[in-house]
């Protein structure tokens, strides 16, 4: 029974450092993840920008849960219409340049 003991707690010990070793190889890729993220948009964020994104922020955080589906609904709706009206565009580009070649 002791050495059942010493066996599961060794055990224990073991994967408490292999998670430590984890955490902090996962904490140092987000800090430079952060840090690459605030070099690419170093002075970009003006104060009105800043301003409008927690503007945003704070009234996405207030929502309920079927304003935000809605709100969702209708951002993806018209992303399906952007994507739409970019396929027509190629098609027209398409069969211009088809027609081009054959003449």
């Amino acid at each position: 029974m002791t050495n059942f003991l010493k066996k599961a707690f060794n055990d224990m010990k073991e994967g408490a450092k292999a998670q430590h070793e984890v955490t902090k190889a996962e904490f140092k890729a987000v800090k430079a993840e952060s840090k690459a993220i605030f070099e690419e948009n170093r002075g970009k964020n003006s104060f009105k920008r800043a301003k409008e994104n927690a503007k945003k922020s704070w009234d996405d955080a207030h929502m309920s849960p079927s304003e935000r589906t809605q709100k969702m609904r209708k951002e993806q709706a018209l992303r399906v219409e952007n994507a739409n009206e970019r396929l027509k565009e190629a098609e027209k580009r398409i069969e211009a340049t088809k027609e081009y070649r054959n003449n």
